[in-house]
Protein backbone atom coordinates (compact mmCIF):
# COMPACT_ATOMS: atom_id res chain seq x y z
CA UNK A 1 0.00 0.00 0.00
CA UNK A 2 1.43 3.47 -1.17
CA UNK A 3 1.78 5.72 1.64
CA UNK A 4 0.79 9.24 1.83
CA UNK A 5 3.89 11.24 3.08
CA UNK A 6 2.35 14.84 2.53
CA UNK A 7 -0.02 13.34 5.17
CA UNK A 8 2.32 11.66 7.25
CA UNK A 9 5.00 14.57 7.14
CA UNK A 10 1.99 16.98 8.53
CA UNK A 11 0.85 13.87 10.89
CA UNK A 12 4.31 13.69 12.41
CA UNK A 13 5.12 17.45 12.46
CA UNK A 14 1.68 18.34 14.43
CA UNK A 15 2.30 15.35 17.06
CA UNK A 16 5.65 16.59 17.59
CA UNK A 17 4.60 20.70 18.39
CA UNK A 18 1.48 19.53 20.07
CA UNK A 19 3.49 17.97 22.39
CA UNK A 20 6.44 20.19 22.39
CA UNK A 21 4.61 23.28 22.91
CA UNK A 22 3.06 22.83 26.42
CA UNK A 23 7.00 22.21 27.72
CA UNK A 24 7.72 25.34 25.34
CA UNK A 25 4.80 27.19 27.25
CA UNK A 26 6.19 26.31 30.61
CA UNK A 27 9.83 26.85 29.45
CA UNK A 28 9.07 30.70 28.78
CA UNK A 29 6.21 31.28 31.58
CA UNK A 30 7.35 29.49 34.59
CA UNK A 31 10.45 31.18 34.98
CA UNK A 32 8.45 34.47 35.43
CA UNK A 33 6.78 33.19 38.06
CA UNK A 34 9.51 31.70 40.39
CA UNK A 35 11.25 35.60 40.04
CA UNK A 36 8.00 37.10 41.15
CA UNK A 37 7.74 34.22 43.69
CA UNK A 38 11.01 35.02 45.02
CA UNK A 39 10.83 38.82 45.28
CA UNK A 40 7.92 38.86 46.88
CA UNK A 41 9.11 36.28 49.25
CA UNK A 42 12.38 38.82 50.02
CA UNK A 43 10.71 42.00 49.94
CA UNK A 44 8.03 40.74 52.79
CA UNK A 45 10.66 38.31 54.28
CA UNK A 46 7.76 35.79 53.99
CA UNK A 47 9.02 31.75 53.88
CA UNK A 48 5.40 30.60 51.83
CA UNK A 49 6.99 32.88 49.05
CA UNK A 50 9.90 31.52 49.04
CA UNK A 51 9.03 27.86 48.88
CA UNK A 52 7.03 28.47 46.11
CA UNK A 53 10.07 29.62 44.27
CA UNK A 54 11.65 26.63 45.27
CA UNK A 55 9.71 24.21 44.70
CA UNK A 56 8.33 25.61 41.42
CA UNK A 57 11.67 25.47 40.33
CA UNK A 58 12.27 22.18 41.03
CA UNK A 59 9.48 20.70 39.23
CA UNK A 60 10.40 23.44 36.58
CA UNK A 61 13.94 21.90 36.31
CA UNK A 62 11.81 18.08 35.12
CA UNK A 63 10.33 19.75 32.70
CA UNK A 64 12.86 21.85 30.72
CA UNK A 65 14.81 18.21 30.57
CA UNK A 66 11.48 17.05 28.57
CA UNK A 67 11.88 20.24 26.78
CA UNK A 68 15.02 19.55 25.47
CA UNK A 69 14.02 16.37 23.99
CA UNK A 70 11.58 17.38 22.15
CA UNK A 71 12.87 20.38 20.88
CA UNK A 72 15.62 18.52 19.19
CA UNK A 73 12.77 16.15 17.71
CA UNK A 74 11.65 19.31 16.10
CA UNK A 75 14.99 20.11 14.62
CA UNK A 76 15.71 16.95 13.69
CA UNK A 77 12.43 17.17 11.77
CA UNK A 78 12.81 19.69 9.97
CA UNK A 79 15.52 18.26 7.50
CA UNK A 80 14.46 14.80 7.61
CA UNK A 81 10.44 15.59 7.26
CA UNK A 82 10.44 19.51 5.22
CA UNK A 83 14.47 18.86 3.03
CA UNK A 84 12.93 20.67 0.33
CA UNK A 85 11.63 24.28 2.79
CA UNK A 86 15.15 23.64 4.29
CA UNK A 87 17.01 23.37 0.97
CA UNK A 88 15.14 27.00 0.26
CA UNK A 89 14.68 29.13 3.17
CA UNK A 90 17.30 26.99 5.53
CA UNK A 91 19.79 30.37 4.81
CA UNK A 92 16.84 32.88 5.82
CA UNK A 93 15.95 30.67 8.90
CA UNK A 94 19.17 29.63 10.64
CA UNK A 95 20.04 32.86 12.18
CA UNK A 96 17.05 32.89 14.25
CA UNK A 97 17.12 29.12 15.05
CA UNK A 98 20.71 29.29 16.21
CA UNK A 99 19.78 32.39 18.99
CA UNK A 100 16.60 30.36 20.08
CA UNK A 101 19.82 27.57 21.15
CA UNK A 102 21.64 30.35 22.02
CA UNK A 103 18.88 31.48 24.26
CA UNK A 104 18.05 28.13 25.80
CA UNK A 105 21.96 27.55 26.82
CA UNK A 106 21.94 30.97 28.14
CA UNK A 107 18.73 29.87 30.65
CA UNK A 108 19.98 26.62 31.42
CA UNK A 109 23.20 28.12 32.57
CA UNK A 110 21.23 30.33 34.88
CA UNK A 111 19.09 28.15 36.19
CA UNK A 112 22.03 25.47 37.11
CA UNK A 113 23.21 28.42 39.18
CA UNK A 114 20.01 29.33 40.40
CA UNK A 115 18.93 26.00 41.57
CA UNK A 116 22.24 25.72 43.39
CA UNK A 117 22.93 28.93 45.16
CA UNK A 118 20.25 29.22 47.70
CA UNK A 119 20.73 30.20 50.66
CA UNK A 120 24.54 31.30 49.61
CA UNK A 121 24.43 34.82 49.63
CA UNK A 122 24.36 37.13 52.73
CA UNK A 123 21.76 39.42 50.99
CA UNK A 124 18.50 37.49 49.21
CA UNK A 125 18.59 39.86 46.56
CA UNK A 126 21.38 38.59 45.31
CA UNK A 127 19.79 35.10 44.30
CA UNK A 128 16.54 36.80 43.22
CA UNK A 129 18.64 38.66 40.33
CA UNK A 130 19.73 35.17 39.11
CA UNK A 131 16.15 34.29 38.39
CA UNK A 132 16.25 37.25 35.72
CA UNK A 133 18.67 35.52 33.24
CA UNK A 134 16.53 32.77 32.83
CA UNK A 135 13.40 34.58 32.80
CA UNK A 136 15.19 36.78 29.73
CA UNK A 137 16.24 33.71 28.57
CA UNK A 138 12.83 31.76 27.76
CA UNK A 139 11.18 35.15 26.51
CA UNK A 140 14.07 35.33 24.03
CA UNK A 141 13.73 31.57 22.96
CA UNK A 142 10.43 31.93 22.40
CA UNK A 143 11.33 35.70 20.61
CA UNK A 144 13.32 33.67 18.18
CA UNK A 145 11.70 30.74 17.51
CA UNK A 146 8.46 32.77 16.65
CA UNK A 147 9.87 35.02 14.27
CA UNK A 148 10.71 31.77 12.34
CA UNK A 149 6.98 30.98 12.36
CA UNK A 150 6.57 35.05 11.52
CA UNK A 151 8.49 34.73 8.85
CA UNK A 152 6.59 31.86 7.01
CA UNK A 153 3.67 33.95 6.88
CA UNK A 154 4.84 36.97 5.68
CA UNK A 155 8.22 36.25 4.35
CA UNK A 156 10.43 38.99 3.89
CA UNK A 157 14.64 39.82 3.52
CA UNK A 158 15.88 37.97 0.42
CA UNK A 159 14.94 38.08 -3.32
CA UNK A 160 13.64 34.78 -5.10
CA UNK A 161 15.57 33.82 -8.53
CA UNK A 162 15.27 30.15 -10.03
CA UNK A 163 13.51 28.95 -6.88
CA UNK A 164 16.29 29.97 -4.28
CA UNK A 165 16.27 32.75 -1.75
CA UNK A 166 19.11 35.05 -2.76
CA UNK A 167 20.61 38.28 -1.32
CA UNK A 168 19.39 37.34 2.38
CA UNK A 169 19.16 39.78 4.76
CA UNK A 170 18.58 38.13 8.08
CA UNK A 171 17.75 40.61 10.33
CA UNK A 172 14.87 41.59 7.73
CA UNK A 173 13.66 38.77 7.76
CA UNK A 174 13.62 38.10 11.82
CA UNK A 175 11.64 41.59 11.66
CA UNK A 176 9.13 40.85 9.16
CA UNK A 177 5.06 42.18 9.71
CA UNK A 178 4.16 39.01 11.27
CA UNK A 179 6.72 38.98 14.14
CA UNK A 180 5.61 41.83 16.44
CA UNK A 181 1.96 40.55 16.91
CA UNK A 182 3.15 37.14 17.08
CA UNK A 183 5.31 37.92 19.24
CA UNK A 184 3.51 39.67 21.99
CA UNK A 185 0.71 36.95 21.20
CA UNK A 186 3.13 33.90 22.15
CA UNK A 187 4.67 35.33 25.22
CA UNK A 188 1.80 36.72 27.26
CA UNK A 189 -0.14 33.45 26.13
CA UNK A 190 2.90 31.50 27.70
CA UNK A 191 2.66 33.53 30.88
CA UNK A 192 -0.89 33.62 31.33
CA UNK A 193 -1.08 29.67 31.14
CA UNK A 194 1.82 29.13 33.31
CA UNK A 195 -0.27 31.48 36.28
CA UNK A 196 -3.38 29.16 34.87
CA UNK A 197 -1.87 26.11 35.53
CA UNK A 198 0.09 26.79 39.08
CA UNK A 199 -3.56 28.53 40.43
CA UNK A 200 -5.36 25.56 38.97
CA UNK A 201 -2.27 23.36 41.24
CA UNK A 202 -3.35 25.75 44.28
CA UNK A 203 -6.88 25.31 43.86
CA UNK A 204 -6.86 21.32 43.39
CA UNK A 205 -4.94 21.24 46.77
CA UNK A 206 -6.86 23.54 48.45
CA UNK A 207 -9.93 21.16 47.80
CA UNK A 208 -8.13 18.13 48.38
CA UNK A 209 -7.75 19.33 51.93
CA UNK A 210 -7.99 22.26 54.32
CA UNK A 211 -6.29 25.70 52.79
CA UNK A 212 -3.26 26.36 54.50
CA UNK A 213 -1.59 29.56 54.44
CA UNK A 214 1.12 28.67 51.97
CA UNK A 215 -1.58 27.73 49.14
CA UNK A 216 -3.84 30.67 49.90
CA UNK A 217 -0.60 32.75 48.80
CA UNK A 218 -0.01 30.51 46.19
CA UNK A 219 -3.38 30.67 44.69
CA UNK A 220 -3.92 34.54 44.94
CA UNK A 221 -0.41 34.99 43.52
CA UNK A 222 -0.85 33.33 40.61
CA UNK A 223 -4.37 34.10 39.94
CA UNK A 224 -3.76 38.01 40.27
CA UNK A 225 -0.96 37.36 37.72
CA UNK A 226 -3.32 35.35 35.44
CA UNK A 227 -5.89 38.18 35.19
CA UNK A 228 -2.79 40.80 34.38
CA UNK A 229 -1.65 38.43 31.69
CA UNK A 230 -5.22 37.41 30.80
CA UNK A 231 -6.13 41.23 29.85
CA UNK A 232 -3.03 41.65 28.36
CA UNK A 233 -3.51 38.63 26.19
CA UNK A 234 -6.92 40.43 25.24
CA UNK A 235 -5.37 43.44 23.85
CA UNK A 236 -1.95 41.29 22.34
CA UNK A 237 -4.98 38.88 20.18
CA UNK A 238 -6.88 42.88 19.25
CA UNK A 239 -3.43 43.43 17.52
CA UNK A 240 -2.78 39.91 15.90
CA UNK A 241 -6.72 40.21 13.98
CA UNK A 242 -5.89 43.64 12.45
CA UNK A 243 -2.15 42.78 11.78
CA UNK A 244 -4.76 39.60 9.70
CA UNK A 245 -6.45 42.36 8.30
CA UNK A 246 -4.04 43.73 7.05
CA UNK A 247 -1.59 41.29 5.85
CA UNK A 248 -3.24 37.58 5.57
CA UNK A 249 -7.15 39.11 4.89
CA UNK A 250 -8.05 35.06 4.16
CA UNK A 251 -6.80 33.70 7.56
CA UNK A 252 -8.91 36.16 9.21
CA UNK A 253 -11.62 35.78 6.82
CA UNK A 254 -12.10 31.69 7.26
CA UNK A 255 -11.87 32.12 10.70
CA UNK A 256 -14.51 34.50 10.85
CA UNK A 257 -16.55 32.77 7.73
CA UNK A 258 -16.77 35.92 6.23
CA UNK A 259 -16.96 35.18 2.56
CA UNK A 260 -18.02 38.72 1.10
CA UNK A 261 -16.26 41.83 1.06
CA UNK A 262 -18.01 44.45 3.26
CA UNK A 263 -18.03 47.26 5.19
CA UNK A 264 -19.84 47.08 8.98
CA UNK A 265 -19.45 43.13 8.78
CA UNK A 266 -20.46 41.08 11.57
CA UNK A 267 -18.50 38.93 14.06
CA UNK A 268 -19.64 35.20 13.50
CA UNK A 269 -19.67 33.65 17.14
CA UNK A 270 -20.22 29.77 17.07
CA UNK A 271 -22.14 28.18 14.30
CA UNK A 272 -22.48 25.99 12.05
CA UNK A 273 -21.43 25.71 8.54
CA UNK A 274 -23.07 23.68 5.24
CA UNK A 275 -21.75 22.54 2.16
CA UNK A 276 -23.57 26.01 0.52
CA UNK A 277 -21.65 28.12 2.78
CA UNK A 278 -24.89 28.86 5.37
CA UNK A 279 -24.37 29.71 8.66
CA UNK A 280 -26.69 28.42 11.42
CA UNK A 281 -27.04 28.34 14.89
CA UNK A 282 -24.07 30.92 14.96
CA UNK A 283 -24.11 34.74 17.31
CA UNK A 284 -23.82 37.61 15.27
CA UNK A 285 -22.40 41.19 17.23
CA UNK A 286 -23.39 43.64 14.64
CA UNK A 287 -20.26 45.37 12.50
CA UNK A 288 -18.02 44.05 15.47
CA UNK A 289 -15.59 42.53 12.42
CA UNK A 290 -15.17 45.73 10.96
CA UNK A 291 -14.02 47.53 14.56
CA UNK A 292 -12.00 44.08 15.31
CA UNK A 293 -9.84 44.28 11.73
CA UNK A 294 -9.58 48.15 11.10
CA UNK A 295 -11.11 50.22 14.55
CA UNK A 296 -13.90 51.16 12.63
CA UNK A 297 -17.41 49.95 13.02
CA UNK A 298 -17.49 50.90 9.38
CA UNK A 299 -14.51 49.79 8.08
CA UNK A 300 -14.82 47.51 4.48
CA UNK A 301 -13.23 44.00 5.73
CA UNK A 302 -11.93 41.51 3.22
CA UNK A 303 -13.90 38.59 2.10
CA UNK A 304 -12.72 34.97 1.50
CA UNK A 305 -14.32 35.81 -2.45
CA UNK A 306 -10.75 37.42 -2.89
CA UNK A 307 -8.37 34.56 -2.68
CA UNK A 308 -8.37 32.28 -5.12
CA UNK A 309 -9.94 28.65 -3.97
CA UNK A 310 -6.92 26.54 -3.90
CA UNK A 311 -5.18 28.94 -1.82
CA UNK A 312 -8.23 29.32 0.35
CA UNK A 313 -7.56 27.80 4.66
CA UNK A 314 -9.67 25.31 5.21
CA UNK A 315 -13.11 26.54 6.94
CA UNK A 316 -12.80 24.70 10.12
CA UNK A 317 -10.63 26.93 11.76
CA UNK A 318 -13.30 29.23 12.51
CA UNK A 319 -13.60 26.50 15.48
CA UNK A 320 -10.36 26.26 16.40
CA UNK A 321 -10.30 30.37 16.57
CA UNK A 322 -13.36 30.28 18.95
CA UNK A 323 -12.33 27.76 21.07
CA UNK A 324 -9.45 29.85 21.80
CA UNK A 325 -10.78 33.44 22.28
CA UNK A 326 -13.80 31.77 24.57
CA UNK A 327 -10.87 29.88 26.91
CA UNK A 328 -9.04 33.29 26.92
CA UNK A 329 -12.35 35.06 28.04
CA UNK A 330 -13.14 32.60 30.17
CA UNK A 331 -9.92 32.95 31.71
CA UNK A 332 -10.47 36.63 32.24
CA UNK A 333 -13.75 36.27 34.14
CA UNK A 334 -12.86 34.04 36.00
CA UNK A 335 -9.78 35.75 37.35
CA UNK A 336 -11.38 39.23 37.66
CA UNK A 337 -14.10 37.47 39.79
CA UNK A 338 -11.68 35.60 42.23
CA UNK A 339 -9.89 38.94 43.05
CA UNK A 340 -13.33 40.77 43.40
CA UNK A 341 -14.56 38.35 45.78
CA UNK A 342 -10.90 38.07 47.82
CA UNK A 343 -11.18 42.33 48.28
CA UNK A 344 -14.65 41.77 50.10
CA UNK A 345 -14.45 40.42 53.56
CA UNK A 346 -17.69 39.12 53.52
CA UNK A 347 -17.69 36.88 50.08
CA UNK A 348 -15.44 33.35 50.55
CA UNK A 349 -13.35 33.49 47.03
CA UNK A 350 -12.56 30.22 48.53
CA UNK A 351 -15.48 28.38 47.88
CA UNK A 352 -15.80 25.29 45.92
CA UNK A 353 -16.87 26.83 42.66
CA UNK A 354 -14.44 29.60 42.30
CA UNK A 355 -11.88 26.75 43.16
CA UNK A 356 -13.43 23.99 40.48
CA UNK A 357 -13.33 26.82 38.06
CA UNK A 358 -9.51 27.71 38.75
CA UNK A 359 -8.95 24.17 39.05
CA UNK A 360 -10.03 23.55 35.31
CA UNK A 361 -8.36 26.70 34.13
CA UNK A 362 -4.76 25.51 34.20
CA UNK A 363 -5.78 22.69 31.32
CA UNK A 364 -8.06 24.83 29.28
CA UNK A 365 -5.11 27.73 29.39
CA UNK A 366 -3.00 25.14 27.73
CA UNK A 367 -6.14 23.72 25.25
CA UNK A 368 -6.53 27.34 24.21
CA UNK A 369 -2.52 27.51 23.57
CA UNK A 370 -3.07 24.36 21.12
CA UNK A 371 -6.08 26.06 19.42
CA UNK A 372 -4.43 29.14 18.80
CA UNK A 373 -1.50 26.82 17.23
CA UNK A 374 -3.59 25.03 15.20
CA UNK A 375 -5.43 27.82 14.06
CA UNK A 376 -2.05 29.80 13.21
CA UNK A 377 -0.60 26.69 11.56
CA UNK A 378 -3.85 25.81 9.35
CA UNK A 379 -4.78 29.34 8.51
CA UNK A 380 -1.66 29.83 6.49
CA UNK A 381 -2.77 26.68 4.50
CA UNK A 382 -1.95 25.50 1.62
CA UNK A 383 0.75 27.27 2.32
CA UNK A 384 4.12 26.33 4.06
CA UNK A 385 6.14 29.99 3.21
CA UNK A 386 3.15 31.98 2.00
CA UNK A 387 3.10 32.51 -1.66
CA UNK A 388 6.28 30.81 -2.33
CA UNK A 389 6.46 27.08 -1.34
CA UNK A 390 3.39 25.18 -0.57
CA UNK A 391 3.35 22.10 1.93
CA UNK A 392 3.02 19.76 -0.88
CA UNK A 393 6.08 21.00 -2.24
CA UNK A 394 7.71 20.84 0.90
CA UNK A 395 7.19 17.69 2.43
CA UNK A 396 9.33 14.50 2.09
CA UNK A 397 8.79 11.93 0.01
CA UNK A 398 10.80 9.11 1.66
CA UNK A 399 8.45 5.84 2.27
CA UNK A 400 10.10 5.48 5.94
CA UNK A 401 7.99 8.76 6.84
CA UNK A 402 5.09 5.98 8.74
CA UNK A 403 7.88 3.99 10.88
CA UNK A 404 9.46 7.17 11.72
CA UNK A 405 5.95 8.16 13.04
CA UNK A 406 5.84 5.67 15.32
CA UNK A 407 9.36 6.01 16.44
CA UNK A 408 8.02 9.62 17.63
CA UNK A 409 4.75 8.83 18.70
CA UNK A 410 6.59 5.79 21.16
CA UNK A 411 9.29 8.31 22.22
CA UNK A 412 6.64 10.75 23.28
CA UNK A 413 4.76 8.45 25.20
CA UNK A 414 7.57 7.10 26.98
CA UNK A 415 8.80 10.84 28.14
CA UNK A 416 5.05 12.44 28.74
CA UNK A 417 4.58 8.97 31.15
CA UNK A 418 7.95 9.80 32.98
CA UNK A 419 7.56 13.25 33.18
CA UNK A 420 4.10 12.40 34.81
CA UNK A 421 5.83 9.74 37.20
CA UNK A 422 8.92 12.06 38.57
CA UNK A 423 6.67 15.02 39.21
CA UNK A 424 4.22 13.37 41.04
CA UNK A 425 6.96 11.41 43.41
CA UNK A 426 8.98 15.28 43.75
CA UNK A 427 6.34 16.33 45.52
CA UNK A 428 3.81 13.63 47.06
CA UNK A 429 6.51 12.69 48.79
CA UNK A 430 7.75 15.67 50.00
CA UNK A 431 4.88 17.82 50.96
CA UNK A 432 5.00 21.62 51.54
CA UNK A 433 4.32 21.61 55.14
CA UNK A 434 7.41 19.42 56.03
CA UNK A 435 9.75 20.92 53.72
CA UNK A 436 8.67 24.62 55.54
CA UNK A 437 9.48 22.93 59.00
CA UNK A 438 12.75 21.77 57.75
CA UNK A 439 14.18 24.79 55.66
CA UNK A 440 12.20 27.27 57.93
CA UNK A 441 11.87 25.82 61.70
CA UNK A 442 10.93 29.22 62.96
CA UNK A 443 7.58 29.68 61.08
CA UNK A 444 4.32 29.22 63.12
CA UNK A 445 2.61 25.77 63.04
CA UNK A 446 -0.64 27.31 62.22
CA UNK A 447 0.62 29.18 59.58
CA UNK A 448 1.73 26.85 57.36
Amino acid sequence: MDIDTVLMSRLITAMTLGFHIIFATIGVGVPLMISIAEFVGVKKNDPHYKMMARRWARGFVITVAVGVVTGTAIGLQLSLVWPNFMQVAGNVISLPLFMEVFAFFFEAIFLGIYLYTWDRFKKPFTHWFLSIPIVIGGGLSAVFITTVNAFMNTPEGFAMENGSFLAVNPLAAMLNPATPSKVLHVLSSAYLACAALLAAIAAFTILKKKASAYHKKALKLTVTIMFIFAAANLLTGDTSAKFLAEHQPEKLAAAEWHFETEQGADLVVFGWLNDAHEITGEIRIPKFLSFLAHGDFNAEVTGLEETPEKERPPLWIHYMFDLMVTIGMALLGISFLYLVFSMVKKWNELNKWFLWSLLFSGPLAFLAIEFGWIYAEEGRQPWIIRGYMTVDEAATSSPYIGLMFFLFLGLYIVLGTLCIITLRKLFRNNPVEVELEKQYPSIEKGDE
